[in-house]
């Protein structure tokens, strides 16, 4: 049972949609927070390099949708044991994934988790992704109430019903989520064993730098506001309430802009850069790390904590 009517109101996107291009518009801090490493904006978009073990640059938004469109207009990042990751995810640990592998030019991944149940292994589906890591593909997750499509280049190659979802309609993402996109070395000599099987290999930073390219986000929020608040401690999606607000009071600052981050220049095509602290970081390859994914013999387990006590104290309860 989820225990997340503790946690803080999540801020909602409050306008209906919103879109960057980080091509022609530069980084745009009013709607994203880098919390791990550095990312460089160019006119190719925006680049997630790894250039030695412990780099995992990754953005994240500023705001949450509640049932929706995302669209990844991005190339993934080659590399044994690199991983691009393009996801939603909320503070009930409910998630929808796109991963890239770069041992796998021409396959994507698609998962998903229900309050971060993990105990199964069939949830992921792969379906192609040609040329990836060479040329830019839409990468889209529609989510709505009751069913999920993930599409490539507007044709939907995977579609995942409440009813389907591993253990019932329970284990469907069903609350607020935020999008993350990043890039991490699961093939780190410092990771597990079992992580390092899964993401194709140990990384050999020698035939770096590895980089993969964000060009273009767009979103649709289905339910704008102000906020999301967990009425109670189901996890359901009935339970979730939409704080009422004028959407155009924050449009400036949500919708499509052209922002630049603290850099070294500004102008369209120039060469930007934001850096994270440590302590904002989300996705790191270290065993303790915020995101952990490992598979061993099959078996494959993702957790993400964002709100941490009281994540903490279900774990424990668990026990």
């Amino acid at each position: 049972m989820s225990q997340f009517s503790t946690c803080a109101a999540d801020t909602a996107l409050s306008s209906s949609t919103y879109t960057h291009d980080f091509t022609t518009d530069g980084f745009d801090d009013d709607n994203w927070n880098i919390t791990a490493g550095n990312v460089t904006t160019t006119s190719s978009g925006a680049l997630f390099t790894i250039k030695e073990s412990g780099d995992a640059p990754t953005i994240r938004s500023k705001w949450y949708i509640f049932f929706g469109r995302v669209s990844f207009i991005m190339r993934s990042s080659p590399g044994t044991g690199i991983v691009s990751s393009a996801i939603l995810l909320s503070d009930d640990l409910d998630e929808l994934d796109w991963e890239f592998l770069g041992g796998e030019a021409d396959v994507a991944q698609t998962n998903y988790f229900g309050k971060g149940e993990s105990s199964t292994t069939n949830r992921e589906v792969d379906v192609a992704a040609s040329g990836s890591q060479t040329t830019s593909h839409n990468y889209t997750i529609v989510w709505k109430k009751d069913s999920t499509e993930w599409l490539v280049d507007g044709v939907v190659l995977r579609t995942l019903t409440a009813d389907d979802a591993v253990s019932g309609g329970n284990s469907y993402p069903q609350t607020p989520m935020d999008v993350r996109v990043g890039i991490w070395a699961g093939g780190d000599s410092s990771n597990a064993e079992g992580t390092i099987e899964w993401a194709g290999g140990d990384t050999d930073y020698s035939q770096g730098p590895f980089e993969m390219v964000l060009e273009k986000v767009e979103v649709v929020n289905d339910n704008p506001g102000s906020s999301y608040t967990y009425g109670d401690t189901s996890g359901d999606a009935d339970s979730i309430d939409v704080g009422d607000e004028d959407a155009t009071t924050s449009a400036s600052s949500q919708s499509s802009s052209t922002k630049t981050s603290t850099a070294s220049g500004s102008a369209a095509g120039s060469t930007e850069t934001a850096t994270a602290t440590q302590s904002g970081m989300w996705w790191t390859t270290s065993a303790e790390a915020l995101v952990s994914k490992s598979q061993s013999e099959g078996n494959q387990v993702s957790v993400q904590v964002t709100c941490f006590a009281i994540v903490l104290s279900t774990l424990l309860a668990l026990l």
